[in-house]
């Protein structure tokens, strides 16, 4: 495909088999290089992992002027072609799809979705020029649509044709949707939104969510610009439906998701169910991710590097503070109430409190690790880092109740000043110590050492105390208590993780046990959930665990904790915590 309006390197996307779930690619580089370089991304933007995207490409070919062009495999995702400068070159090849997540690709008879970092080979040297997509449906998509954040140039009723992007950067940070989705649009200060659901059930009501992702996005833009634009042009909603799933990918003008269809509001139902409001927190986080992430950025990501790992300390930041924000906006926009908000920051809380992990790693420290601890999580991942998401998310929280009770501001003011002072561009820890300064009336520098780069506790009682909300300290559930997180299934406990420093650990239990019952007051029982524990246990504190380990039987001396606790979050001064909590704020 030639003559898209100023571009030079071109794509064309077709399903090559929906059955076999191959797409079909076909890039044309207008002026190659004598020795053109190609290559495809190991990882995506927003996920921090390699994930060896060209491990799903095949039959790749290389042609000018009809002939085949020498194509040599550099390393396991780059090719040398040997070029004619000046004559168009063709590279074909196909692209195997069947990851049904928000990060690679997807395709069959029902559904299709890429990421072009999935798809797109990058045309070394040319990354910079304008570049083209072209979106090819066949007899077999009869009634299927498309939807993507990119700019079209010629395109059809359906969506599918031809659409522009400035560079690569842009051409593999708008994903693309196709199918026989449900679709529906509003507007937020003038931008056209879309919001595109693949898969739902016919019990979907569309009108609610369409209703209350409206109200996310206008507070969300009244929090960024109160009465200015927000700095793009449009915007799409991409949410994937699934029996079983949860997940999002933010983009520079569009989002990626996938959910439960259990979650979605229904048809009659006007209650604000557990799912549903989890996924609004989804929508929120990565709207917001839209500012914060995708244009206010760390300095390391001022260009992406998509052969590698790209290193940053600030992961806390961009998520740990978008994911303070993504439920505090719920209640804000009027969505859920004060003790609904309570009850999701206690999670977070405890969540973070059953980590031994923050004692042995900062948020820092944990956001340079993401490539090879958070996103390779394994049973000891909570003994060895800690969630730049919920930590980071409590980080905010200890700012902005801080600032709150100094006076001077908040942390709203914070991340709006950061946004002038950076040109919603990259940033650095410095320029958020500045701003913080500048706009809190003191340095915080003890408090960015302690909360940021140190693993001692965040004084968040204190702080939610002055802000009207009351701790209270309850027992924790066996598992915690024993320091276990566990897998129950037919009538058997299977132990996922044993924590740092805790009974089960100081008895010699280990992930992957199975255990079969215990051993107390000279009787022996069959242990089918944790629930049974006090039940057989009594008032017993040592008794003999049974385990099956590698189909060895092993009994372990046990001595139950006297006792363990866990937070909640109790609203008592809810004129003191009006300010922070109310709708609209």
């Amino acid at each position: 495909m030639t003559g898209a309006r100023g571009a030079s390197v071109h794509y064309r996307v077709e399903a090559a088999d929906l059955h076999a779930h191959l797409f079909r690619v076909t890039l044309s580089i207008d002026n190659p290089s004598a020795q053109q370089k190609l290559s495809l991304p190991v990882w995506i933007p927003g996920s921090y992992l390699v994930r060896e995207f060209s491990r799903h490409l095949q039959k790749i070919v290389a042609r000018q002027d009809g002939r085949a062009v020498p194509l040599a495999q550099l390393d396991k995702c780059s090719w040398q072609a040997e070029c004619v400068p000046g004559t168009p070159l063709l590279i074909s090849y196909e692209a195997y799809a069947w990851d049904n997540s928000v990060r690679a690709a997807w395709l069959d008879a029902q559904r299709g979705f890429f990421n072009g970092t999935s798809l797109c080979l990058r045309a070394h040297g040319q990354e910079h020029r304008v570049h083209s997509l072209e979106l090819v449906a066949d007899a077999t998509m009869a009634g299927w649509q498309v939807a993507t954040g990119l700019a079209p140039w010629k395109v059809g009723k359906r969506g599918f044709g031809t659409y522009l992007a400035a560079d690569y950067d842009e051409l593999v940070d708008c994903p693309v949707e196709m199918g026989s989705f449900w679709s529906a649009e509003f507007r937020v200060a003038g931008v056209p939104h879309r919001l595109v659901v693949a898969g739902a059930p016919e019990s979907f009501d569309g009108a609610r969510l369409l209703a209350d992702v409206h109200r996310i996005c206008e507070t969300e833009i009244r929090f960024w610009h109160e009465r200015r634009k927000p700095p793009f042009k449009s915007y799409v909603f991409m949410l994937n439906l699934v029996d079983d799933g949860y997940g999002g990918l933010e983009h520079r003008n569009s989002t990626a998701l996938i959910a439960s269809r259990r979650d979605v509001p229904r048809l009659g139902e006007s209650r604000m169910a557990e799912g549903y409001v989890t996924l609004l927190g989804l929508i929120s986080h990565e709207y917001f991710h839209t500012w914060n992430v995708k244009r206010l950025r760390p300095a390391e990501f001022a260009e992406y590097d998509y052969a590698g790992e790209n290193y940053t300390q600030l992961l806390w930041f961009f998520e740990g503070f978008t994911s303070y924000y993504d439920d505090l906006l719920l209640r804000r926009a009027g969505l859920i109430d004060e003790p609904t908000y309570l009850r999701l920051l206690n999670k977070t809380i405890n969540q973070v409190m059953q980590t031994p992990g923050r004692e042995v790693q900062s948020v820092a420290q944990a956001s340079f690790d993401a490539w090879v601890k958070y996103y390779r999580q394994d049973e000891n991942t909570p003994n060895a880092t800690v969630s730049y998401y919920t930590k980071g998310a409590l980080v905010a929280l200890c700012f902005d109740l801080a600032l709150r009770a100094e006076g001077q501001a908040t942390l709203d003011d914070v991340m709006r000043a950061l946004w002038t002072r950076c040109k919603a561009g990259p940033m650095g820890e410095a320029d958020f110590a500045a701003v913080l300064k500048d706009v809190g009336g003191r340095a915080f520098t003890r408090e960015l050492a302690a909360w940021v780069h140190g693993t001692r506790e965040l004084p968040l009682e204190d702080l939610l105390r002055q802000q009207g909300v009351e701790v209270l300290h309850e027992p924790a559930q066996w598992q915690q208590r024993l320091g276990l997180r566990v897998t129950e299934s037919g009538g058997s406990v299977t132990l996922k993780t044993v924590l740092r420093g805790g009974a089960a650990e100081q008895a010699g239990m280990a992930a992957g046990d199975e255990w079969l019952g215990i051993e107390v007051g000279g009787q022996g029982w069959r242990l089918s959930k944790m629930d049974d524990l006090p039940l057989y246990a009594g008032t017993h504190r040592k008794l003999v665990a049974l385990v099956a380990r590698d189909r060895r039987l092993l009994r372990l001396d046990l001595t139950l904790p006297a006792s363990s606790i866990t937070w909640r979050l109790v609203l008592r001064d809810a004129a003191r915590a009006q300010p922070w909590l109310a709708a609209n704020a």
